[in-house]
């Protein structure tokens, strides 16, 4: 079979959910290779379980003082040595730009921010939800190795052993790559939820907050959920842009999604709209977004969400 290579996504070596989803995608298309770019110990086992069949290390000692252009050029050059069947990248900022940066250099179709990868006669059909969400297609590139970027939480990830051969990779990194350089860095503020465009269950908030989004926070926390916001809320001052959910913001595919006092307007929408399950509450019972919900409340906000919370403590009491 042939290989199916998938970037791993982890921090400080502890690998994210949206990897084991990849490499659970991955295996419907090939063998899985992991490839881990990184310093220190290679998380192997974690990496095994779900199906890596090869484990390539990077190690990030050339790579992690500069922007995205080193990580696209070693992907070349293990495509270059594998051969492989396709590339599967987390459709985060960071992943669409390597992405990209890879099509060209290995002359391929690119498709981003697929929501689903199957294997088709011909190589790799994904499913994307397009316009704004108001279609979904099926896709396939039909030049080249395909390089796709997959949204975080569009497959549940399958535990399968894995051979998890490693193979130590030294790439040759050019000047040109690292033309782009980090000159200085901090971590995010921790706030204890989970992080947003990950989260399984995503409670998000808009301008029938009225800037009050305790309730918003308070359900989040009950359900162990990320906090969001309209593009409303956060041009209001009331949430910073990191919480946008949208068009110009970050586009989240939860389990569950409940938006609070959100209209439903059509760049949200297209953040939003391949959640599994949309429950909305809004006093305005001809608001957009009730044509797009599973669920839908009419009521105020500041009444409902405190009942519900309450309601949910009390289940998990």
């Amino acid at each position: 079979m042939s290989e199916i290579l998938v970037l791993v996504d982890h921090v400080d070596g502890t690998v994210r959910k949206t990897t084991n989803e990849l490499l659970t995608l991955a295996r419907r298309l090939g063998e899985p290779s992991a490839v881990y770019v990184g310093s220190g110990e290679a998380p192997v086992e974690a990496l095994k379980k779900f199906g890596a069949e090869k484990i390539y290390v990077v190690d990030d000692a050339e790579i992690k003082g500069y922007l995205v252009a080193p990580k696209a050029e070693l992907l070349q050059q293990l495509v270059e040595k594998t051969s492989a069947a396709a590339v599967l990248i987390p459709s985060s900022g960071e992943g669409k730009e390597i992405a990209g940066r890879l099509a060209i250099k290995i002359e391929s179709g690119l498709i981003t921010d697929a929501v689903d990868v199957e294997a088709g006669a011909s190589g790799p059909v994904t499913t994307q939800s397009v316009f704004a969400g108001s279609w979904t297609v099926q896709a396939k590139v039909t030049k080249g190795t395909p390089v796709i970027t997959v949204k975080p939480n569009s497959a549940a990830p399958e535990e399968a052993a894995g051979a998890g051969t490693v193979e130590e990779f030294a790439p040759t990194i050019s000047d040109a790559a690292k033309a782009a350089q980090i000159v200085a860095s901090q971590p995010r503020k921790a706030t204890g939820r989970p992080e947003l465009t990950e989260a399984a269950i995503v409670v998000s908030g808009g301008r029938g907050t009225g800037g009050d989004f305790e309730p918003v926070e308070n359900l989040a926390d009950a359900l162990g959920a990320a906090v969001g916001a309209s593009r409303a809320a956060v041009d209001s001052g009331w949430k910073p842009h990191t919480f946008q959910v949208g068009q110009t913001g970050k586009t989240v595919s939860p389990q569950l999604y409940v938006a609070n006092g959100i209209s439903g307007a059509i760049q949200h929408r297209a953040g939003m709209q391949t959640s599994k399950t949309i429950v909305a509450v809004n006093k305005d019972e001809e608001a957009p977004i009730f044509e797009l919900v599973d669920f839908g409340v009419v009521g105020d906000l500041h009444s409902v969400l405190p009942a519900l919370t309450d309601e949910v403590t009390k289940r998990k009491g």
